[in-house]
C-alpha cells in the first residue's frame, strides 16, 4: 500500500553517515602520528575508499638513516637519482609529486623504524619533521596528507 512505504532519506543524511563512518573522523587530514590502534590493513582499506594514493614501507631490516632512506625510496618509486637524504625525501614528498598533476591525498605508513645507534633518536626526529613538512605542504594545497608511523 502507498502509506506504509518508509520515506526516503535525503541524500546529504546518507552520505554525513558514511562521513561518520570513516576510520579518520577523528585524525586530521594533514598529520604525523603514530600508528598506535590503527591496523595496516584498515589505513590500506580506508585508502582505496578514499580513492588516495597508499604508500607503505617496512622498515624493520634497516639500521641507518641511508637504509630507511633506501627502503623508503623503493617502497615509494622514487626516481633512481633519489639522493638518499632528508633534502631529497623532502623533494620527492612535496615538488616531485606535486609537478606530477592534481593528487587526491594520501595515507603513508612508516612501519618498524629503526631504533639503532646508526639511526638514533635525532634521525628518526629529523625524518619524521620532513614527512611534517610534507604534511604542511600538502595542507597548504587542500590535500589529505596522513602519515602513520612505528617504531622497532
Amino acid at each position: 500500500m502507498p502509506g506504509n512505504e518508509a520515506p526516503k532519506q535525503p541524500q546529504s543524511i546518507i552520505v554525513q553517515a558514511e562521513e561518520k563512518m570513516s576510520l579518520f573522523k577523528t585524525v586530521p587530514p594533514n598529520v604525523v602520528q603514530s600508528i598506535r590502534a590503527f591496523r595496516v590493513s584498515d589505513l590500506q582499506a580506508e585508502a582505496a575508499r578514499l580513492g588516495q594514493h597508499f604508500l607503505y614501507v617496512h622498515c624493520a631490516e634497516a639500521t641507518t638513516k641511508q637504509q630507511v632512506l633506501a627502503c623508503i625510496a623503493q617502497a615509494f618509486h622514487f626516481p633512481k637519482y633519489f639522493g638518499k637524504n632528508f633534502d631529497a625525501l623532502a623533494d620527492c614528498l612535496t615538488d616531485l609529486t606535486y609537478k606530477a598533476g592534481p593528487q587526491p591525498g594520501f595515507i603513508v605508513v612508516l612501519e618498524q623504524l629503526p631504533n639503532t645507534p646508526k639511526c638514533d633518536k635525532e634521525a628518526r626526529e629529523i625524518l619524521l619533521d620532513v614527512f611534517r613538512d610534507s604534511a604542511d605542504f600538502w595542507a597548504e594545497k587542500k590535500v589529505a596528507f596522513r602519515v602513520f608511523y612505528s617504531f622497532q
